[in-house]
């Protein structure tokens, strides 16, 4: 580029609407509400059958790295039937291939920029940063807002791999355009697999199931409407499973392993059964629970992940399960928005292997779980509201980050220290789900109460309530400059997000000391 990315965003060199200024960011709203598709010509719910993501394949291997190579370009998608959808892809697909991985092997992944120059009705420069979301990356591999690839340009990202068994997933962490960018369809699953999860019998193979739930709107074209509500977030009315409109599965008698991502823009979810049965949480954000977690429901916001065990055994053939929606506070609901998606149970033969009881004890020394008040070196509080039309964290904003150069930091914990962090929200007209990178973390009371009981496992993003104080403790390791934000990614874009540094002698990575090259591909993997 001639010029460092630093500089160029220091000195204006993407020009007004690549340092994001106000007048960059009007234009992202979009086309007007009046274009949007009616509802008697969105399908109808459970008419669409259901499909999962393919998995991602290496483009060569060699004794300790897999190597992939992942494209993103702009393509047509049938998401409504009789309906094109311009999308923006991983590889091709929305959502992208899903990465199942060994724990401990590196991977190395490729992401190169194909998209257009301009986005084609946003009319933004999508660049993008991929953030490999609940893994500890170094800094320069961490999605580093700014750290970015303009079209044309690729980036290889180093994965260690090095944390216990865990759903998380990528998508698109690019500066003032994360919203648009995912709502496009940046985004994917990524399972960090080990030996010692699969001995524990939980369903796997064909019974171990992604849901990526998101929700979407359309103008009568079948393109992706996209509107920014003053700032307060992005409702679809269309709730997408996988990329499917309210799909609907057939599930055999015996229990499945449902890895639930809720990877909308702003939309929070509260997940039933129609029929009221219970099902099992096993795993939230940061890897297995301690001990089994029975429910009925689970509230869950953008960026959440929990994996819950369902038994169809106790339906009879034929019978049809739908998973329901009872929209928390705040949201914006349509027709459907109060359904999910179905299942069919049918009477078919099927492998009974991993289908015992869940084992009572899954992960009883999770360290994340582990960690006490009385470990806590200190106890930081952060304000999250609204001030003159912008998100704020104490009053910062990300775009007082790229003026001070990248220097200005909101906590320098030391690595190895445990700190307990109290997230205030002051708002009583917004939730605000809480994205804390590189580390796992424990919730310890909400408003001085027990977390829900669903929530007792390793986070990494945290549901903060309309006027609600939430404390959460964690041990900071690793090094550099790291990222705390709403995944909320309208609040996060507009401009809801600062950063921490863990502070190590050993040494700081930049995050930006791994620059994108530019297109044609100077290496091979």
């Amino acid at each position: 580029m001639g010029i460092s990315r630093r500089d160029a965003l220091k000195t204006g060199a993407f020009a007004a609407a690549a340092v994001g200024t106000p007048l960059g960011r009007a234009l992202a709203g979009g086309p007007a509400t009046m274009n949007r598709i009616a509802s008697s010509g969105l399908p109808t719910p459970f008419s669409v059958p259901f499909v999962q993501p393919p998995v991602a394949v290496p483009v060569r291997t060699d004794a300790t790295t897999d190597y992939y190579r992942v494209r993103m370009n702009q393509q047509l998608a049938t998401i409504l039937p009789g309906l094109k959808t311009p999308v923006f892809a991983y590889n091709g697909t929305v959502p992208g291939p899903t990465f199942r991985v060994r724990r401990g092997r590196r991977v190395v992944g490729r992401f190169v920029n194909q998209l257009p120059s301009v986005h084609p009705t946003l009319k933004y420069t999508p660049w993008t940063s991929v953030h490999l979301h609940g893994a500890a990356s170094l800094p320069q591999y961490d999605g580093y807002a700014n750290d970015i690839s303009l079209p044309g340009q690729y980036k290889d990202y180093v994965y260690e791999n090095r944390q216990t068994a865990r759903s998380i997933w990528y998508h698109d962490h690019g500066f003032h355009h994360t919203a648009e960018n995912v709502y496009s369809g940046l985004l994917g699953s990524y399972h960090i697999i080990d030996p010692a999860e699969n001995a524990l019998g939980l369903p796997q193979g064909e019974f171990d199931v992604q849901l990526t739930i998101g929700d979407a709107m359309f103008n009568k074209d079948g393109s992706l409407l996209f509107t920014l509500d003053d700032h307060k977030g992005m409702w679809g009315d269309v709730i997408l499973v996988n990329g499917r409109p309210w799909p609907v599965m057939k599930v055999k008698r015996r229990k499945y392993r449902f890895r639930l991502l809720t990877a909308t823009v702003s939309r929070s979810f509260e997940y039933f059964l129609d029929t009221g049965d219970p099902f099992t949480v096993v795993s939230t954000d940061g890897g297995l629970v301690p001990t089994p977690i029975t429910t009925t429901s689970l509230r869950h916001a953008s960026a959440e992940r929990t994996d819950i065990v369902i038994d169809f055994a106790r339906f009879s053939p034929g019978q049809r399960v739908v998973l329901r929606n009872r929209s928390p506070k705040n949201n914006r609901d349509f027709d459907d928005t109060d359904r999910v998606m179905a299942f069919d149970v049918v009477d078919e033969a099927f492998d009974p292997s991993n289908n015992g009881p869940v084992p009572t004890r899954l992960a009883p020394s999770s360290p994340t779980m582990a960690l006490q008040p009385s470990q806590a070196v200190t106890t930081r509080r952060f304000e999250l509201g609204r001030r003159r039309g912008q998100w704020m964290i104490n009053r910062r904003t990300w775009e007082d980050v790229i003026q001070s150069d990248f220097e200005l930091v909101e906590a320098t914990p030391r690595n190895g220290d445990v700190e307990i962090w109290e997230l205030e929200n002051k708002g009583g007209g917004w939730f605000h789900p809480m994205h804390i990178h590189l580390v796992d973390f424990r919730i310890l009371s909400r408003d001085g109460k027990e977390p829900y009981p669903y929530e007792m496992g390793p986070k990494d993003v945290v549901y903060v309530a309309e006027n609600e104080v939430i404390r959460v403790i964690m041990r900071f390791e690793g090094a550099g400059k790291y990222m705390f934000h709403c995944h909320n990614v309208i609040h996060e874009d507009h401009d809801m997000m600062v950063q921490f540094r863990v502070v190590n002698p050993a040494g700081e990575p930049d995050p930006f000391s791994v620059p994108a090259i530019t297109l044609p591909e100077r290496t091979s993997l």
